[in-house]
């Protein structure tokens, strides 16, 4: 582990200088010392069909309540509050802002009961496991408050999964004697955390354990969580260089494959069909340029490519050595392995993520594109349907230049936030759960600070809907898929066509910190209505109605229409509630 990981840095130039010294923005809620904590319904799960097997899971943290932080009342008495012991951990890719929850978490700490203590675990989950920790101060967090990367703890293996790896968790908890452990994360860490707060209460272990939703990707997204923090930085990031590789594109009329975000179920060749197809549209417009945006997910999201991936685990997950495995692959899965090109094929067998899952960043989709679209422009050529320039391209790979990049303002204010909510978790003696803030489209003064079960946002994998769906595997938070029915998706479809043929190159430049731009948040934050707290509340508000004017006594013409119209609805939300139209993403057998 490094050694240097919590020591002072000294900032080198201007900008992080500055960066330093940004004060974060906090919601109302949380601009004193305490908070009121107000306690909502019991929870269930997105998936009426997997209800019984998370409670099964989780008999000690399913269904517990959703929490509300709100303002105390200014006459609230100011009771004494003892020291708190918390350990926090960063447990996945390195993500803008991670080091803001940290100082939020202890900010709040100290303002709690300053002689309250917060150990950060060095190397991440290995420092977990072995008890490697500094003690966090104002000194050591000086130098990062606002900066990019996770190197004031720094990062190991991503998961507390196995047996061995719980035990040695709930360990160095006891050690400590920590009152919380608060896990900074992906959906893998927060299923993770989900566990281990299991764990600890059936061993009545006192430490609460507490998630962050902390993600590069955006893909940690459900009804309690609008966005990740990093999601916004990367965005801008990532707009700048594809913005920059647009204007390199049309000065010297090349086309640039990029990886980006976007979604296909299209078969390989289907794939590069439509792409071919957009070259030969461009250039019978006399335009030899363009940019084409991969997701890196798209490998896996290709039926075919999906179905080969997911027998290569299969092999993983028996240890079969990887010079063995093309010859144990199935006839089919064979014959396609032999067609991709010698580079794919050795990127395909590389060992697994933290989460047993192929390492998508390291397969060179966008080679793999490139290659098979200039072999079929060449045949388009030959036959002559293609009479255009010879194709070529060049390609980039943007999978790592936002990790380490200085957070953006609202990712700082988010994370900062969502820190100083992790401290009042642990005070209510929470545990499994998830700090969240609602209504981020808003300022900051508009925001809803709550805490989510882990367990209300997990699903079991199921290969088919409807009747009959048999639930695979254990219950997970799983990421996120693109919402084909939401507003951002549909903004997309409607510009497509104009996107392929003409040229809509905007220059963003670099992140904003002052002025007009500061302030802008991704399309898919600002058009999407995502105040799932504040829609709970108004459902909590016409409930309230209701019983207010249906009492013993009403009229029998008041006590019909009421029936009548709960009558209707319970038969709506039952047939809604039916896995038939459960909204949630299809899975493969593993």
């Amino acid at each position: 582990m490094n050694a240097d990981f919590g020591a002072p840095k000294e900032l080198a130039g201007g900008l992080q200088n500055r960066r330093s010294l940004y004060q974060p923005a906090l919601p109302p809620c949380l601009q004193g010392a305490t908070v009121k904590v107000e306690y909502g319904d019991a929870t269930t799960t997105i998936d009426p069909t997997c209800a019984n097997v998370v409670a099964e899971a989780f008999p000690r943290t399913y269904g517990q309540p959703l929490v509300s932080f709100v303002a105390p009342p200014p006459d609230a008495v100011d009771e004494d509050r003892p020291p708190i012991r918390v350990g926090v951990v960063f447990s996945g890719r390195q993500s803008p802002g991670g080091h803001n929850v940290i100082w939020g978490l202890h900010d709040a700490l100290k303002a709690y009961n300053p002689q309250s203590v917060l150990y950060g675990f060095v190397g991440g989950t290995k420092g977990l496991f072995v008890n490697k920790t500094i003690e966090i101060t104002d000194d050591v967090l000086a130098s990062y408050k606002n900066q990019g990367g996770f190197d004031l703890l720094g990062r190991s293996i991503d998961q507390i999964r196995s047996t061995k790896q719980v035990s040695d968790a709930m360990t160095t908890c006891n050690s400590l004697n920590l009152d919380g452990l608060v896990i900074i994360g992906g959906v893998t860490s927060n299923s993770d955390a989900a566990q281990l707060a299991e764990t600890l209460v059936q061993n009545n272990c006192k430490t609460k354990v507490v998630g962050v939703p902390v993600s590069l990707n955006g893909d940690l997204k459900n009804q309690f969580v609008e966005t990740t923090v990093g999601f916004d930085t990367v965005c801008k990031v990532n707009s700048q260089l594809v913005s920059n590789v647009c204007l390199d594109a049309i000065s010297a009329g090349k086309l640039i494959l990029a990886e980006e975000v976007a979604l296909s179920k299209l078969t390989l060749m289907e794939v590069i069909s439509k792409i071919c197809d957009g070259v030969q549209a461009r250039a019978e417009l006399g335009k030899y340029h363009g940019v084409l945006l991969i997701p890196e997910g798209l490998i896996e999201s290709i039926p075919e490519m999906y179905a080969l991936i997911q027998e290569i685990n299969i092999l993983h997950n028996n240890n079969v050595p990887v010079a063995e495995m093309p010859s144990q692959l199935s006839p089919w899965a064979a014959a396609l392995f032999q067609f991709l090109p010698p580079f794919i094929r050795r990127e395909l067998l590389l060992h697994q993520e933290s989460d047993n899952s192929a390492q998508l960043s390291q397969i060179d989709t966008e080679q793999l594109l490139a290659h098979l679209v200039e072999a079929e422009m060449i045949k388009r050529t030959k036959e002559g349907r293609y009479k255009g320039r010879k194709f070529s391209s060049v390609c980039h790979f943007f999978g790592y230049q936002a990790r380490g990049s200085t957070p953006s303002n609202f990712d700082c204010d988010y994370a900062y936030a969502l820190g100083r909510i992790s401290l009042h978790m642990v005070a209510a003696g929470l545990t499994g759960y998830m700090a969240t803030v609602a209504n981020l489209k808003d300022p900051v003064d508009k925001w809803r600070c709550a805490a989510a079960p882990l367990t209300a946002m997990m699903s079991v994998k199921r290969h088919l809907r409807g009747p009959g769906a048999i639930p695979i595997g254990k219950p997970a938070i799983h990421p996120s898929p693109i919402d084909l029915k939401g507003k951002a998706y549909e903004l997309l479809r409607e510009k497509a066509s104009s996107f392929l043929l003409d040229d809509f190159y905007r220059t963003p430049g670099g992140i904003q910190y002052e002025g007009p731009g500061c302030n802008a948040k991704p399309i898919t934050l600002t058009i999407e209505n995502q105040d799932y707290m504040g829609d709970i509340e108004i459902l909590k508000d016409c409930l309230s109605k209701v019983r207010t004017m249906v009492k013993p006594g009403c009229s029998r013409e008041v006590l019909k229409a009421a029936i009548s119209s709960m009558l209707s609805v319970t038969d709506v939300l039952t047939v809604m509630s039916h896995p038939l139209n459960a909204e949630l993403p299809l899975y493969h057998f593993n």
